[in-house]
């Protein structure tokens, strides 16, 4: 009990620092959404490095030499989570966090529809109700915003093809975002050099304040990181599932309650239809992991009690 009330702290830890990004990202202006982009790559790798370096933690990295697929896949993370990383920022900064809230909100339907599209997986009927929810209130959103909500569909499919990638390099949260900032590394230096050479960074500009914040993306990149392995650990993944909805519940609430963004009833709509398709989801999430387990359970007693009949 005592662990999961530990797993539980890290995980409201983790979530809660992912879900006040928003309020983070503004303070970084006047530096673009590309420059604070770059920053947040270089400083992480420096953070993470200096994590491992501390805790020894090298092994991995001559395994992961010798596998040259492996090290393509990392490549193809590396691209697509500095897509998600680069329009989250540029959303956010742009007014634009109850969409990136949405983005979020929509990730498990897309995370489920990349499962079947690309791993072949069988839905239960359940889930195709929820997908095919998803699938309306995108209508009912692209008519409340008079536009196809792309930076939130970008966001979701960016992190779910990152999900579905990550879950076939299988490294460890900290090692896998040594990797991917790593190659991540050499365009970030190359940008924000020639953005110094134009006189257009503002890493050196804006006082030591500015430099600090800038700085600050490693550890800010880090450490929920470092929250969520400690709480996935510790927790039921069926509890680590409901509390993902923590990130873009307090986003959502920033935006309209601290940026003041609009919410016409068309919107108010389409969030509904996503609530609602997210609860079809968690109910019968919760309901198979009960039957995996009472059916584990019987597995279990029925295996313990097969020695007693055989000396009968």
């Amino acid at each position: 009990m005592g662990e999961q009330r530990t797993g539980l702290v890290y995980g409201f830890v983790a979530y809660g620092l992912w879900g006040l990004f928003p309020l983070f990202w503004p303070l970084l202006k006047p530096a673009g959404a590309m420059e604070i982009l770059a920053h947040r790559m270089v400083w992480s790798l420096v953070v993470v490095g200096v994590i491992l370096l501390v805790l020894r933690r090298w092994a991995w990295l001559a395994e992961l030499v010798r596998q040259p697929k492996r090290l393509g896949l990392v490549a193809i993370a590396a691209v697509v989570v500095s897509v998600n990383w680069g329009m989250y920022i540029w959303a956010v900064n742009a007014g634009h966090v109850v969409e990136t809230a949405l983005g979020y909100f929509i990730n498990p339907l897309v995370t489920i529809a990349l499962g079947v599209l690309v791993l072949h997986e069988r839905l239960r009927p359940v889930q195709w109700v929820a997908v095919g929810i998803g699938l309306v209130s995108v209508v009912v959103l692209t008519v409340g915003y008079g536009r196809l909500p792309w930076i939130a569909l970008t966001l979701a499919f960016s992190f779910g093809s990152y999900g579905l990638v990550k879950k076939k390099i299988a490294m460890g949260g900290l090692e896998s975002v040594a990797a991917e900032t790593s190659v991540q590394l050499l365009p970030a230096l190359v940008f924000l050099l020639v953005l110094g050479a134009r006189g257009h960074a503002t890493f050196t500009g804006h006082g030591p304040g500015h430099a600090a914040l800038l700085a600050a993306c490693g550890l800010v990149t880090a450490l929920p990181l470092i929250c969520f392995g400690m709480a996935a650990t510790r927790l039921p993944l069926s509890t680590m599932g409901l509390m993902q909805y923590l990130a873009p519940v307090f986003q959502f609430l920033i935006g309209i309650l601290y940026f003041h963004e609009e919410m016409p009833a068309e919107r108010w709509a389409g969030f509904l239809l996503v609530w609602a398709a997210l609860v079809l989801l968690t109910w019968d999430a919760l309901r198979t992991a009960r039957r995996t387990h009472a059916a584990g359970a019987a597995d279990r007693a029925a295996a313990a009690t097969a020695p007693l009949a055989v000396r009968r």
